[in-house]
């Protein structure tokens, strides 16, 4: 079961700023990730549902998180139904990421007080996530739906909404700048932060290096 609570969960993804989204098929890779994230500040990790046998690889994950990197905060993302979202709550899954709205998904996590973040993509899509019990949503594709701009059209009638946009984020300066000016809680970085190009070379101290600067960038411009 869970060991954080979705209140937890959302003050440690406020907190950290950034939430970086991988999966790979090989559990070596997964976990060198993890571990460089870890170095870098992160705190909270969303392994994505893809693949054949991923949520046995996540088992084997958040079990070797558990002692290799206490505090590291493991979620599950791209899951997209409630009987999903039900086994990644039986293997420890902390919070439950979802590119869609999806209702049932739900009433499973709200039942065990674990984080759900829905992706939405209207005002509509977010006021209704809000009413099923969503402390944090996504946004996604997050350049697609509107970029900064869109953020900035929500949090005016509804500055009380908390979101996480995922889907060409970058860590940089004026990328980042953007989104958390805009009002963003917390933004998802998948391969822009987690590149091909260190996975090749299986350069984790440069993966941590690029995570430390991210996290740093995105404390220079939260809002609190």
């Amino acid at each position: 079961m869970a060991k954080y609570s979705r209140i937890e969960v959302a003050l440690k993804m406020r907190e950290t700023g950034i939430v970086p989204v991988f999966y790979h098929k090989d559990p070596v890779i997964c976990k060198q990730v993890i571990k460089a994230c870890f170095d870098g500040g992160i705190r909270v990790f969303e392994f994505t549902n893809r693949g054949d046998f991923a949520h046995e690889l996540f088992s084997e994950l958040n079990k070797w998180a558990e002692k290799e990197v206490p505090g590291m905060i493991m979620g599950a993302g791209s899951v997209v139904d409630a009987g999903t979202a039900s086994l990644y709550i039986q293997l420890g899954a902390n919070f439950i990421v979802s590119p869609i709205l999806n209702p049932e998904m739900a009433k499973v996590c709200n039942r065990r007080k674990i984080l759900w973040s829905p992706g939405c993509g209207s005002l509509t899509e977010i006021n209704y996530a809000e009413e099923l019990g969503a402390e944090i949503v996504k946004i996604f594709p997050g350049s697609s739906v509107g970029g900064p701009d869109f953020v900035k059209a929500i949090k005016g009638p509804c500055p009380w909404t908390s979101i996480m946009p995922t889907g060409g984020v970058e860590p940089t300066v004026e990328n980042l700048r953007e989104w958390f000016e805009a009002g963003v809680t917390c933004v998802g970085i998948g391969s822009n932060l987690i590149t091909k190009e260190l996975i090749v070379k299986k350069d984790w101290e440069g993966l941590t290096k690029r995570v430390t600067g991210a996290v740093k960038i995105a404390k220079m411009f939260q809002i609190v």
